[in-house]
């Protein structure tokens, strides 16, 4: 396959390189024993006398040839072996840049995936603030108006399968209606004002701005894990309205992520040794190809001096390349990496 041919390459250079030394080892091992040929050859010429005399200026020539191609064995070996090593080594250089180069570019191509994909969330939650059933629900919660809010969040969650639920807050921070009460029915009256994705969204300037915290399973949603978005209800609609509620929504994380980290282009022998992660700025597991980890796990990248991207090797031989979030249009991202791990392919199949 294409994609192990550098693995190819060092293989094969460990394999010159003992075939290398096994032959300098025999022609060395040639040259001792010629050497102790000559040896005996000129004991036995010397006890001939007279008679051996010729026969012992042979065995002085063989002996003399034994050590010159002893030499030479040995000069072989000094000037080859470093040679060989660099062979070596710029194969493994070349291991970590084909390799590293296509799994950290995978893992940006991961992580712009999902950038994208939450930039959309950002856009939905600024522009259902200003739908007027919930601009009217938080400036005359009527019973009324209450329950027509919650029709039209319905509505919206009917066509947008990706939500789990969408809360609108009063200015206080109780919720005063959500798109599904029959499934989630203790989530009316919930007092949200401690939790973040509200504390957030009052602080918004103005309409432009919204906020959104970094997953985690929601109890009220049925402890699901959610990515929150979530901005400031504005009297009238206007972009610089007095605030009067907050409106949450509760992206439903897991089956949308397990998706773009199960969507890898991997043939099948890769993706047995191929890992794909969605991690945070803090190394949490958000999402895995083999969904281990999720929320409990934590990967501490060996970023260097480029925090953006990059590849390294760790001790067990596994390649881990990776790529910071670059953000998407007005979505400047969480500081989310893309990561993806691969163990060597097994030696059968290099």
């Amino acid at each position: 396959m294409l994609q192990n041919v550098p693995e190819r390459v060092v293989r094969i250079a460990s394999d010159i390189s003992a075939l290398t030394r096994e032959k300098l080892g025999s022609v060395a091992g040639v040259a001792t024993a010629t050497k102790m040929l000559a040896i005996n050859a000129s004991i036995e010429a010397a006890h001939a006398g007279p008679s051996g005399a010729g026969f012992g200026v042979v065995a002085k020539e063989i002996r003399a040839v034994a050590d010159e191609v002893g030499d030479l064995s040995a000069q072989l070996d000094t000037e080859m072996a470093p040679l060989v090593d660099e062979l070596k080594r710029l194969g493994d250089l070349l291991v970590m840049q084909v390799r590293g180069t296509r799994l950290s570019d995978l893992a940006l191509h991961v992580i712009e995936l999902i950038d994208r994909n939450l930039y959309e969330r950002s856009c939905d939650v600024r522009w259902w603030a200003t739908d007027a059933a919930v601009v009217d629900a938080c400036a005359d919660p009527t019973a009324e108006r209450l329950a027509y809010a919650s029709h039209r969040l319905g509505v919206i969650l009917s066509s947008y399968t990706v939500y789990l639920d969408l809360w609108i807050a009063d200015a206080e921070g109780r919720v005063i209606a959500h798109g599904r009460p029959d499934r989630y029915a203790s989530v009316t009256g919930r007092d949200v004002s401690g939790e973040e994705w509200f504390k957030q969204a009052l602080q918004t300037q103005d309409g432009g701005e919204f906020a959104v915290v970094d997953v985690t399973r929601n109890r009220a949603l049925g402890d699901a894990t959610v990515a929150t978005y979530s901005t400031a209800v504005r009297e009238g609609a206007r972009s610089d309205g007095q605030v009067i509620g907050a409106l949450g929504i509760f992206f439903d994380f897991a089956p949308q992520a397990h998706a773009i980290v199960t969507g890898v282009h991997l043939d099948a022998e890769e993706r047995e040794r191929t890992r794909v992660l969605l991690v945070d700025r803090h190394g949490t597991v958000l999402a895995a190809s083999d969904d281990r980890g999720v929320l409990t796990e934590r990967v501490d990248l060996a970023k260097g001096s480029d925090e953006g991207a990059g590849v390294y090797r760790r001790e067990d031989d596994t390649m881990v390349g990776f790529s910071l979030t670059p953000g998407y249009e007005t979505y400047r991202g969480l500081g989310w990496y893309g990561v993806i791990t691969q163990a060597p392919p097994r030696l059968e199949e290099q």
